[in-house]
């Protein structure tokens, strides 16, 4: 008896310890020969009770494995690329740790976790495709068990809101309610531009709805652009420097072709895929074409003047915010050029606001972000925001708000080479130039004397359906005019 007793007293002092006094201690169990067996039964059920508390606390720390599903990321998207992994597995994340790039045929999106916890499986490799709905990795999560079923009743994955709250456009993180996203992805707005006005930083219903009113140019003034710094004047070089000759960058080494024997097939993926729908569409525009060529001897004066002072606030000048601001500047006088027919071919659409596209060649095929609200624009911010553009562009980081809301679309086809082409409108766009190349060709000015003259011939393709020849060469000597004499331009600046 005093054996039991003295082991009954061990386990009350392992329990006391663990902080379970009020749930296991019986004062009956002290005295008598009846106590014993009694205390016996507790000291086997409490041993259980407390096997099965460390049980569940292991299961608290380490946490079950959830699928982190892909869901809608907008526009009709069913599938994507998946480009970069950001993580392996085993590497431990939080909350908004970005996960993978993936890439839609509209632009790239940042996946970011919306569980702390390791990363246990990736189910897809690089370049592989994974469809939306589908899991992308499994986390184990550092949840309890109890927060993890909750989470995990949520219905039609593939629709899920609440996993918007955790995926940016990559380079951004921002905090918003599902429902605030939902509104953004209807109307084509990136997150990253909004203000936020909400607490921590929380993008609010409200701040959708001003940015909106912003973007349409008929309610509230400009959001200002960003403030240019002006870099420090660089330091006279002594005479030192100036003697060391300057290195010549090798040009770069051409592929060598290989002929590997067999034909290749792949499936269109991405932009290329975008680009077959597109295009496919297009067939459907009974196309009209004019074909022009401007004398732009005095812009490349205006240019060459003004390029010292962009160079010196950081941006970048060439000739096409010249060109979309002239464009801009006709469609005032040509609205139709800037509207949209719809699917039944019974309204037009007038857009308010004057988002020209810039056909853009990169690494990616073909891509169309387009300069917002140029109608509100001077040509220098024209000028920063095409720096902005071509950067992302370059990298393969153009989101869909940089690629979506077009109104008009000019391709500087000539950069590559070429006079005249043949362009293909961008539904439910109604009208796109392209540009040929900057020549120098001999032109009798207005003395009868030959001349060396800066020539660039442009192509113009309208929807006929609504557009007719007269409007389109109309449109097209206005826009010349403005560039034949650029002092012109500045007095219809706003």
């Amino acid at each position: 008896m005093a054996a039991v007793t003295r082991g009954s007293f061990i386990v009350f002092r392992r329990l006391l310890s663990q902080q379970y006094r009020c749930r296991c201690f019986r004062p009956q169990c002290v005295s008598s020969g009846r106590s014993v067996q009694t205390l016996a039964f507790t000291r086997d059920r409490t041993q259980r009770r407390f096997a099965w508390r460390t049980l569940h606390t292991n299961t608290v720390n380490y946490g079950p494995v959830v699928q982190f599903k892909l869901s809608d990321i907008g526009e009709g998207i069913m599938e994507v690329t998946v480009k970069e992994w950001y993580v392996k597995e085993g590497d431990k994340v939080s909350q908004f740790d970005s996960i993978c790039e993936v890439q839609s045929d509209k632009a790239s999106v940042t996946i970011t976790s919306r569980y702390d916890g390791v990363i246990r499986k990736l189910y897809y490799e690089v370049d592989a495709t994974a469809q939306v709905g589908m899991p992308l990795v499994d986390i184990e999560t550092e949840s309890s068990s109890e927060v993890i079923q909750e989470e995990d009743v949520v219905e039609t994955p593939a629709m899920d809101q609440e996993e918007h709250t955790h995926q940016e456009i990559k380079g951004h993180k921002t905090q918003a309610t599902p429902a605030v996203r939902r509104l953004a992805m209807e109307n084509n707005i990136k997150l990253s531009e909004v203000v936020a006005t909400g607490k921590d930083g929380r993008i609010l219903k409200e701040d959708i709805l001003n940015f909106l009113s912003k973007q349409t140019g008929a309610i509230l003034p400009p959001a200002p652009m960003q403030h240019i710094q002006t870099p420090p004047p660089a330091p006279a070089s002594t005479a030192t420097t100036a003697q060391i000759p300057v290195a010549i960058k090798p040009a770069p080494a051409m592929p060598k072709p290989m002929f590997t024997g067999k034909d290749v097939t792949e499936p269109l993926k991405g932009f290329h895929k975008a680009m077959v729908k597109t295009m496919t569409a297009a067939l459907k525009i009974p196309h009209f074409g004019y074909c022009d060529e401007v004398d732009l001897s005095r812009l490349v004066r205006v240019r060459k003047d003004l390029q010292p002072v962009t160079q010196a606030q950081g941006v970048k000048l060439s000739y096409m915010p010249f060109f979309i601001k002239a464009a801009s500047l006709g469609l005032l006088h040509f609205p139709s050029l800037n509207a949209s027919l719809d699917d039944a071919c019974q309204n037009i659409t007038y857009k308010a606001s004057h988002n020209i596209g810039l056909a853009m060649d990169t690494s990616q095929g073909l891509l169309v972000p387009n300069v917002k609200n140029v109608q509100m624009l001077s040509v220098l911010e024209i000028a920063l925001e095409l720096n902005r553009l071509q950067t992302l562009g370059a990298a393969g980081q153009l989101g869909t708000a940089d690629l979506t809301g077009g109104t008009f679309t000019l391709s500087n086809i000539g950069s590559i080479g070429g006079t005249y082409a043949k362009p293909v409108i961008l539904p439910p766009e109604v009208a796109i130039g392209a540009l040929g190349k900057i020549q120098i060709l001999p032109r009798f000015d207005a003395s009868g004397q030959v001349t060396a003259a800066h020539i660039m011939k442009v192509s113009w393709s309208a929807d006929h359906r609504i557009i007719d020849g007269a409007t389109m060469c109309r449109f097209s000597n206005l826009w010349r005019e403005y560039l034949e004499t650029p002092e012109q331009m500045l007095l219809h600046l706003k």
